[in-house]
């Protein structure tokens, strides 16, 4: 993976911490720079990742807010029965979440991170992140049925 790729992908994982994109952008920044002073030119997805992490915890505790921001508009993709899925489809399920359990959602379904990944660089066991994965889904689709139901419910 080249260096513009790495820092596309840490800078997505930052958007899917913070929802907010001028603090992704300073997350990345900031763990770019440490990281380059502390390893040079030798930089690593999971490294990079991790002091995103870490950088936004300390944030969080040392402001003790966490920010719920919609995504922008237009299709994210297509469910399993055909219909479109948009971002604004998935506002209310991802704010219904605990900012673990989007973490978690965003590393293995986004980026692809298998359980053992995400646990070694969040610093969780790996069946915690299982259970954040599984819980969060189910959340989401609770969220997701109860919408899609009423409209459909609303339509008839």
């Amino acid at each position: 993976m080249d260096e513009r790729e790495l820092l596309q992908a840490a800078y997505r994982y930052a958007l899917s911490l913070t929802h907010r994109e001028a603090d992704a952008e300073d997350l990345v920044q900031e763990a770019w720079l440490r990281l380059y002073q502390q390893y040079g030119g030798q930089m690593e997805r999971a490294r990079l990742f991790a002091a995103v992490r870490n950088l936004f915890v300390d944030q969080s505790r040392r402001h003790q807010l966490v920010v719920f921001e919609p995504y922008e508009e237009g299709q994210v993709g297509v469910d399993d029965v055909g219909d479109v899925v948009t971002a604004e489809d998935l506002e209310p399920a991802l704010a219904a979440l605990r900012p673990e359990e989007r973490e978690a959602i965003f590393l293995s379904c986004v980026e692809g991170y298998t359980a053992r990944e995400i646990a070694e660089f969040s610093g969780r066991p790996r069946g915690t992140v299982l259970s954040l994965i599984n819980r969060g889904k189910r959340k989401m689709s609770a969220v997701l049925n109860k919408m899609w139901g009423d409209e459909s419910e609303a339509a008839s």
